[in-house]
């Protein structure tokens, strides 16, 4: 089994993906963030936690043989592929809230976190309040002074990264949507997503 499909600019899908299955995120034009959450299909209170992962992991970054874990500390992914090698564990998905902090702008804004609790809602689980995601293709640089910049991605065109699904889980994804600063190199793009079984 193989299904490939895109995510629009500033959009999100979700879609299942079961235990020993593949998911593969692939950058099509370069520098877009991906804001990456699951939940387990049996289990809609279990759900990826990027603390988790940080705590398992002992590193604020994950790469090719690292695993993404639960809020219950169970692997929910394997990384098999990465081609980029930079991702980030620490930021919260953008929503309206945030875009008013930063840009004065969040009336309307598209953002990650409605994109992710939409498609979440289709399959009847409840909405997330606060989503800290797997951000895929997310730089982020933490300076000696311990304070954070977010840097224009290094993925270019076609890089991307490859999962093993570890549990049946419900994926629910979105391509980011802030245009306003590095963070998708100032323009948002689509994503591919191919599932192989």
């Amino acid at each position: 089994m193989k299904k490939e499909f895109i995510v629009e600019s500033q959009m999100g899908k979700s879609f299942e993906v079961k235990k020993g299955n593949y998911i593969t995120i692939v950058d099509l034009e370069g520098k877009q963030v991906v804001d990456f959450f699951a939940v387990n299909l049996n289990n809609h209170n279990e759900f990826l936690s990027s603390g988790v992962t940080i705590d398992c992991n002992d590193s604020l970054k994950v790469t090719k043989g690292d695993t993404i874990y639960t809020n219950l500390y169970k692997s929910m992914f394997d990384i098999v592929e990465d081609d980029v090698r930079e991702h980030d564990l620490l930021h919260p998905c953008c929503r309206p809230e945030m875009y008013e902090f930063f840009y004065k702008n969040g009336s309307g804004h598209r953002n990650c976190l409605d994109n992710i609790n939409e498609n979440l809602s289709h399959h009847g689980i409840s909405k997330h309040n606060i989503i800290h995601p797997f951000n895929i293709f997310m730089y982020t640089i933490i300076k000696p002074d311990g304070k954070i910049s977010v840097e224009e991605p290094i993925s270019k065109a076609g890089d991307k990264i490859k999962l093993l699904a570890k549990m049946n889980v419900l994926v629910s994804i979105a391509s980011c949507s802030v245009n306003e600063s590095n963070c998708n190199g100032g323009s948002c793009t689509p994503i591919k997503v191919i599932i192989e079984g």
